[in-house]
């Protein structure tokens, strides 16, 4: 078994942490709906209360943080003693974009809607080096049936905001290579992770409708469902795992490196952080923790991380 830190208990199904210069981690509760600071001696502070429900979290080029908010679309439960989306919430209150400033705590709405079509449940995002930013649509479940979602870009002044691919069966984590030449995409149902060459800002070579296996980096043998995913500073794509709680280290040539267990089956999210960007934070969210470890290999610092 891997040994890890456990830096806050009783979280609300954690996700979207972001590492912080002080050793302090900024996480999103999905199910408390808000913004929380873990700071590391186990201190918790709420930042900021959400309507809706806040998923995927980074930092922008104006120092505020930019959110995917689904809209409060999980219906909650735990099957086998384990938190977790069960189904859509009849109090969903549609997906959208939002800017919030941590100063003051104002939430400002960015993005409902892509070309006419509603956001459904925004789940992931990155930032550039132009300052915008690729981010994912997890879709939405209803009682028999699933509305798809896929990956789109956006800018930070609500000017723009575009698809990149569509459709994509549970879009979840997204990622640039270091060149960012690359986008990353996982597929939660499939266990797949998909890659786009960039060819510019927001700009990538087209799926062709007639090859929709090309975009396919990895399948890894065996059941795995992924969620969230960071890349390390040498270009490999770390996927967190949903039962079987892991995550699987990939190459860029799509080949699995390691697969490091975690003791938890929702091993939902992973970032980097420390001096030497070796500390890797990972969110349990069936259990409601915030764990720390050291990592084999350097992450690869993001654009506008807090450092």
């Amino acid at each position: 078994m891997v040994e890890y830190n456990v830096m806050a208990e009783g979280l609300e199904f954690p996700e979207g942490p972001v590492a912080m210069e002080d050793g302090s981690v900024i996480l999103v509760e999905i199910k408390a709906r808000c913004i929380t600071r873990i700071f590391p001696d186990g201190r918790k502070e709420k930042v900021v209360q959400m309507s809706g429900a806040p998923n995927g979290a980074a930092f922008g080029p104006d120092g505020a943080l930019y959110i995917c908010n689904n809209g409060d679309g999980f219906l909650w439960g735990a099957p086998g003693g384990i938190t977790q989306p069960v189904g859509g919430s009849p109090t969903y209150s549609g997906g959208r974009i939002e800017r919030v400033d941590l100063a003051s705590g104002e939430v400002r709405e960015l993005y409902r809607a892509v070309d006419g079509h509603p956001l459904l449940m925004p789940n992931d995002l990155v930032f550039d080096r132009q300052g915008g930013f690729y981010f994912t649509d997890h879709g939405s479940r209803e009682a028999r049936s699933f509305n798809c979602g896929g990956v789109y870009y956006g800018k930070i002044d609500g000017s723009m905001v575009k698809e990149i691919a569509f459709p994509i069966t549970t879009a979840n984590g997204v990622g640039l290579s270091p060149d960012e030449r690359t986008l990353y995409v996982a597929e939660t149902e499939t266990g797949r992770l998909y890659s786009y060459e960039i060819t510019a800002p927001g700009e990538i070579v087209k799926p062709n409708p007639a090859r929709p296996g090309d975009p396919v980096l990895a399948q890894i043998e065996g059941f795995k469902r992924y969620d969230s995913l960071a890349v390390e500073e040498n270009g490999n794509i770390c996927v967190a795992g949903l039962t079987p709680g892991c995550i699987t280290v990939i190459s860029p040539e799509g080949k699995e490196v390691e697969c490091i267990p975690m003791p938890d089956e929702f091993s939902t999210n992973i970032c980097f952080g420390g001096a030497d960007m070796r500390t890797a934070y990972i969110t349990l969210s069936g259990s409601g923790r915030l764990i720390s470890m050291r990592w084999p290999r350097p992450g690869l610092r993001l654009n506008f991380q807090r450092f």
